[in-house]
């Protein structure tokens, strides 16, 4: 029998979750939660299992549960994840939460820090990486074929204009930092992923005109330039649908080295890679790339991959500290988004993003 789930939080993420869950041979969903029993109720129904209106109500029924997926929302997309994510680890639950981690930093760090004390595993949704073309460009990295990190530039959004643009949305996407929270999550994880951690944030953001007449505060349109902790330098550009992307799609990723760049186009789609030593005229305007094609073009393949990895970690009891896409890592994208987030509001000043907990280690894997 697969690791015992359950899912609180049973809107289109929570959906997609269960799906991914009920497909995959390591897993058995036992059960799920929301506090809307006409959602819970749905979901239970459709992926038959039973459903309750309550944490405390079903871990009392299923005390067998091992580990639940916390896919509620709230303001900027994450306020509500802390409740019901604590509420799992006292109850002796690992947790995979979506992204952001938390809404507010100290609401993350309180998080992170619990399920240390818990000795619990404690995992977030940042599924941008778990891709085959991530794979590809890790493989690279790995064998030298990129060297010293030069920069990276990071776009990610969703294409869009104003004649398009519907108004300021639900209460939940009414606030200055909306964008900024529920969404950087995602391009700073795989940042960090590639380039390790980030020291410095200086930051830029704004609204187009056609919010600002409709009185939307939120601050759609992201620069924010970072430095690295081995020197390289990264930017990242983000919108919420104000324009469309050009080349390289609504997501692209590009690392440049010492020895060889690539570029990922489309999350999922396509790594162009540029080999220094395959280069015939590296003065040319466009030189010619391999291109390693996954053939994949849906987004949502990334669910499955993510949480298939979150099932093994579990089966396969790694140290806590080399859990994949772990709650410290997830704590470390909304630090920099914080640290952007202030920087803006100082005007672009140079912000230190705080420092995350540190590493103590298992002792059985350090010796």
């Amino acid at each position: 029998m697969g690791i015992k789930v359950a899912i609180i939080g049973c809107g289109g993420i929570g959906t997609n979750h269960a799906n991914c869950y009920k497909n995959d041979s390591l897993a058995e969903l036992v059960a799920v939660c929301d506090i809307v029993p006409e959602k819970a109720r749905k979901l239970g129904e459709d992926k038959g299992v039973p459903w309750y209106k309550s944490t405390k109500e079903m871990f009392a029924a299923h005390p067998e549960i091992e580990s639940v997926s916390v896919t509620t929302s709230g303001y900027d997309n994450g306020s509500m994840h802390f409740e019901p994510a604590m509420e799992a680890l006292d109850a002796g639950k690992n947790v995979l939460v979506e992204k952001p981690i938390c809404a507010d930093l100290r609401d993350a760090q309180e998080l992170v820090r619990y399920a240390g004390k818990k000795k619990l595993y404690l995992g977030c949704n940042l599924n941008h990486y778990f891709t085959k073309t991530a794979e590809r460009a890790d493989e690279l990295i790995r064998d030298k074929k990129i060297g010293e990190l030069v920069y990276c530039i990071h776009k990610v959004g969703f294409n869009g204009n104003e004649k398009k643009y519907t108004g300021p949305g639900t209460p939940r996407w009414q606030t200055p930092y909306s964008h900024v929270k529920a969404f950087c999550a995602h391009p700073f994880s795989v940042m960090r992923h590639f380039c390790g951690d980030i020291m410095q944030v200086q930051a830029f953001m704004d609204r187009p005109g056609i919010r600002r007449s409709q009185l939307d505060p939120m601050l759609s349109i992201n620069g924010i330039h970072v430095r690295f902790a081995n020197g390289g330098i990264g930017y990242l550009l983000s919108q919420r649908g104000d324009a469309m992307f050009g080349l390289g799609g609504w997501w692209s990723y590009e690392h440049a080295g010492t020895r060889g760049t690539f570029c990922i186009e489309n999350c999922v789609e396509k790594l162009h890679y540029w080999d220094v030593d395959k280069v015939e005229n590296p003065g040319m305007a466009s030189p010619k790339p391999e291109i390693f094609d996954t053939g994949i073009t849906d987004f949502n393949a990334t669910f499955p991959s993510r949480i298939h990895a979150w099932l093994e970690d579990l089966a396969n009891k790694v140290p806590l500290e080399h859990l994949r896409a772990s709650g410290r890592d997830a704590l470390a994208t909304l630090t920099y988004t914080f640290a952007a987030m202030r920087s803006y509001e100082e005007g672009g000043a140079l912000v230190i993003p705080e420092a995350l907990p540190a590493l103590h280690g298992d002792i059985k894997y350090v010796w």
